[in-house]
């Protein structure tokens, strides 16, 4: 069975930082990078944090992966900023029979709200692939958020890979049975493979229980126990968050 519980690049100082002070200085960025009135900061932000995912090896199929449906919805919100927002026309144009005009004011709309996707995503990327998941929820859970919520997610991303190795052996033996020769075919296979794991992941969910109640469950689930803060990295936070808030005025 494949999981992918720690992809994350150990030998990197970033991954070694506590998730503590690494979730909130994301937050910090997060904050800055919403609240800003312009598109520099935010693509600055965006930019340091591809930087740094690049640095930390992380392979570059996995970064558009991770970000193709962001800046899906950022180019989206760019084209509706554009042709359906504004009062200065900037050009005009024909599109199956269609004149669309696009507005000076509207592409400054689009492209601020499409930077502050880009820099919050990219943020949360970079958080993403250099922090463990159970460490991440460690953190969570510290800055209190809802128990019940940190446990579902725990579960999910637990059962997750089992779901996904079920459905890997699904399609093999359908693909063996020449199940996707046609588009017909294919979309009854397809509908085959998702009753099958609902199907599977409902009695998953019997079996974790009873399992779980059996072990003694009594509804809180141990999580990692933090080490105390250091002072280097809380200052080494500080710093890089109160140079970014400089940027951020500027």
């Amino acid at each position: 069975m494949r999981h992918a519980i720690h992809t994350e690049p150990a030998d990197h100082p970033l991954v070694r930082l506590d998730a503590r002070v690494k979730l909130l200085t994301a937050l910090a960025l997060i904050v800055m990078v919403i609240s800003c009135a312009g598109s520099g900061f935010p693509l600055l932000v965006a930019a340091l944090c591809l930087g740094l995912c690049v640095a930390m090896g992380v392979p570059p199929r996995r970064i558009l992966i991770r970000f193709a449906e962001p800046l899906f919805i950022a180019a989206m919100v760019l084209l509706l900023k554009l042709f359906f927002s504004g009062h200065e026309p900037l050009f005009t144009m024909h599109l199956f029979g269609l004149e669309l005009v696009g507005h000076r004011d509207g592409l400054r709309e689009g492209v601020m709200i499409a930077s502050r996707i880009a820099g919050a995503v990219s943020v949360v990327a970079a958080v993403g692939f250099a922090t463990p998941f159970t460490e991440l929820m460690a953190a969570l859970a510290w800055l209190r958020v809802p128990q019940g919520l940190i446990e579902v997610a725990l579960f999910a991303w637990r059962y997750l890979f089992v779901l996904f190795d079920d459905a890997q052996v699904v399609y093999a033996a359908q693909r063996n049975r020449l199940g996707y020769a046609g588009f017909r075919r294919g979309l009854r296979s397809f509908g085959t493979l998702a009753g099958a794991l609902v199907i599977k992941a409902f009695d998953n969910s019997q079996t974790v229980t009873t399992a779980m109640v059996q072990r003694g469950y009594d509804g809180t689930m141990p999580l990692l126990r933090h080490r105390p803060f250091r002072k280097g990295e809380v200052l080494l936070s500080a710093a890089f968050v109160a140079m970014m808030g400089v940027l951020w005025r500027m």
